[in-house]
């Protein structure tokens, strides 16, 4: 366990819905710090994620959400950042490195516009049936991939040669990308990216949904 969690420390509370990519990127985070959590699955067809008592959590009523012994926290870049500054394990998830860390900032910044456009959105329409613009969505990954491929072919990870808080970002709706119906055969160096993280010793995964049919 984490050296900075006290044993006196409750587990901290996860609330999550278990197929959304963006709960999977913080439970990812709990699990390479080594930090005892509990996951609360929202009844979220029911509206559990707007009720009163979750607002209070998370006031967007969006999922995730956590809760560290009292602190409440919604947003999952914002909670993988709190989770880093908090308990870093020594290593260094977000560089000191100015140059380095506005790397790490800027991809943060992608997995809340290009990859929530892109591949989070073609998820969002064949996994759940939302209604958005599907073949906008795709062109975004399709643009998305196109700049990740080339760079991943160089590094090995998202800001170079060590896995940082940018990778953890970017990872769960890329990997789950053909759930969308978009096959990561083309893309090589983006396959050999993710396979890196999932040989990490505390990766954790996320449920696989079916493929579509189309």
């Amino acid at each position: 366990m984490n050296a900075k969690f006290s044993s006196t420390h409750a587990p901290i509370k996860l609330y999550r819905n278990p197929i959304s990519g963006h709960c999977h990127r913080v439970e990812l985070m709990l699990s390479l710090l080594d930090l005892p959590y509990e996951t609360i699955d929202l009844d979220m067809l029911n509206g559990a994620h707007k009720a009163p008592d979750y607002l209070s959590i998370s006031p967007f009523g969006q999922v995730p959400a956590i809760d560290d012994n009292g602190y409440t926290l919604a947003d999952s870049n914002a909670i993988i950042t709190y989770l880093e500054k908090k308990y870093n394990d020594g290593y260094e998830w977000s560089p000191q490195d100015p140059e380095q860390a506005a790397e790490v900032q800027r991809w943060l910044s992608v997995a809340a516009g290009e990859i929530a456009h892109g591949p989070c959105a073609v998820r969002l329409v064949k996994v759940f049936g939302v209604e958005l613009d599907y073949q906008h969505a795709k062109r975004m990954t399709e643009s998305l991939f196109a700049v990740m491929e080339p760079l991943l072919a160089k590094r090995s990870y998202l800001t170079g040669n060590t896995i940082t808080l940018a990778d953890i970002a970017g990872y769960s709706y890329v990997a789950h990308v053909p759930e969308g119906g978009i096959s990561l055969n083309p893309y090589p160096a983006i396959r050999t990216w993710l396979a890196r993280i999932e040989a990490h010793p505390r990766f954790v995964a996320m449920a696989r949904s079916p493929l579509p049919n189309d």
